[in-house]
Order: C-alpha cells, then structure tokens, then sequence
C-alpha cells in the first residue's frame, strides 16, 4: 500500500533530522506521556486501589504486544527452556509497578518520580552479588553519596518521614533486580520472548491483589484507566527507540526531566511543593546516576 505524497514529504524530512535529534525528541516525548500517565494514576488513585491501576496498564500492555508477537514469531515467542526465570523476572516487575503506582497515589509526584530514578544505585550493588560485577572505589563513593540523596528526601530519622517513600525505594529495589533477570535471560533468550513473557507474567500476577482491592470504576474512570494504559505503552516505547537511537549520555539526560515534569504538574494540578529536603536528595540521585552513566 502506498503512501499519500504528504506523508512521503513528512518522511523524508524526518529521515532528515540527525539520529541524535530524533533521539532527543523520542526520550522527550516519552518522558513527557510517562509523566502524564503518572498524573492520571494519581487522580484515579484517590478513589481505586493502586493494584486495580497497576493491573489495568498491565493489562492493556499485554493485549496490545502478544497478539503482534504470536503473529510474528508463532509458537516460537513462547517456547523457553528458562521459564523460571521468565516469572520471577515477571514477579519484580509486578512488585516493582505496584510500589511505584502506590507511591504516585501516596508521595509528592515529583518525590515518587525522584525516587522511581534510585535504581541504578541499586544496580551497582546487585551486578556485584549475582553477576561478579565490581565496581571501583570512585562508582561505589558515588553510589554512597546517592544513597545519601535517598535517606535526605526520606528523612528516616526526623519528624518529615514518611514511610510510603520506603515502598517507592523497594520499588527501585525490585526495578534492579528486573535488569539483573533481563541480563542473565539475554544471553540465551532473544527479546521478543523476554518482552511477551514480562507482559504475560506482570499482568498475571498484578491481576491477584486488583482482584482483591478491586472497586468498580464508573463510567467516567474507565476511559481513563485505558488511557492510563495506553500512554504507558506509548511512552515507553518512545523511551525505548529512542535510547536505541542515541547515545545514554545524550539521550539518558532527558528522560530525568520526569521529575521536572512531575514537580510542575504536581504543582499546577495538586498544589504540592517539593521541600528542601527532597529537592537535595534527589539531585544527589540525580547526579550520581549521571555519573555513573558517564563511567559506563
């Protein structure tokens, strides 16, 4: 089928634009929908349960990507000789999206966002303990200082701690641990079968505590818990091309621009104010994830 000459224009000018361009705007874009999908989750969540939320992007992600994966590979996406590894790795990403979608629901946005960001600190140690990785002295002092930004925003030993930041923090946690299966299934696995897996598996086991959480939507919430599901797939996937597009150290940058984001709609939409607290904590998060990139 042929493509209508404004379209073919449209093309041919964005085939144009540098790769590093089109990255940048990729990573902007998505950042941007991931952030909106966030604010709708929070707007929801003063009403249904973060589990019922969790599931339904779970859901309508998975109805969208396993029907185009069994068409393109057939019985073939499914077959795995690691099929342990599959739903534990299915198990943290349903554990982690719960602890940030109750984290949206419960913390300043621009405070989940922050602390959603953490995971690579975490990666430093847990590349250590199941892959052998070790870091040297200058990546573990800058994962110690920004360990240091996640203990000043969550304040554990003063009257300003909240402990539903701990369950944003676990979910960083449970993010890392994602990556470590992603690494140890990619040397066997190709993507495709990881990514239908991690689809199948989180909106299985997100479906068990919605069911026990579930309140009926109205009818003015269920187009919003599509939307919620759609922009989440769209975002991501925008993120995703364009990380495969440019360089981390280009693109990487702009996706953190979710806190920004964030602090402004929590802002303009909930009246919230990050405090001191949590704007120093989460540059040294911020920092030390940069510098981290940096040093590969």
């Amino acid at each position: 089928m042929k493509s209508s000459p404004a379209v073919s224009v449209l093309r041919a000018r964005w085939a144009l634009i540098p790769s590093r361009v089109r990255a940048i705007l990729f990573v902007s874009a998505g950042a941007l929908l991931l952030t909106i999908m966030a604010v709708f989750v929070k707007i929801l969540g003063e009403r249904l349960h973060p589990a019922q939320l969790m599931f339904s992007r779970a859901m309508i992600g998975f109805l969208i990507f396993a029907p185009w994966l069994l068409l393109r590979d057939g019985r073939n996406v499914i077959r795995t000789n690691r099929p342990g590894m599959h739903l534990m790795r299915g198990f943290w990403g349903a554990c982690g999206n719960y602890c940030f979608f109750f984290a949206v629901t419960h913390l300043v946005l621009a405070d989940a966002m922050a602390l959603q960001f953490s995971r690579p600190l975490f990666m430093i140690v847990l590349a250590f303990l199941f892959l052998g990785e070790v870091a040297g002295a200058r990546r573990i002092g800058v994962t110690l200082a920004g360990f240091a930004g996640i203990l000043i925003m969550l304040r554990p030993f003063g009257g300003g701690f909240d402990p539903d930041g701990i369950v944003a923090v676990a979910g960083a946690l449970f993010g890392g641990l994602v990556v470590i299966s992603i690494k140890k299934l990619a040397s066997t696995e190709p993507t495709r079968r990881i990514i239908f897996y991690y689809a199948f598996y989180t909106a299985l086991f997100s479906a068990i505590p919605a069911a026990y959480f579930w309140i009926d939507p109205t009818w003015a919430e269920v187009p919003v818990l599509l939307l919620i599901g759609v922009l989440g797939i769209i975002g991501q996937s925008c993120l995703t091309h364009g990380f495969t597009l440019g360089e981390a150290t280009v693109t990487v940058p702009f996706d953190y621009m979710r806190i920004v984001y964030s602090g402004i709609f929590g802002l303009l939409l909930f009246a919230e104010i990050p405090s001191w607290w949590s704007v120093a904590g989460a540059t040294l998060i911020v920092g030390s994830n940069l510098y981290l990139m940096r040093r590969g």
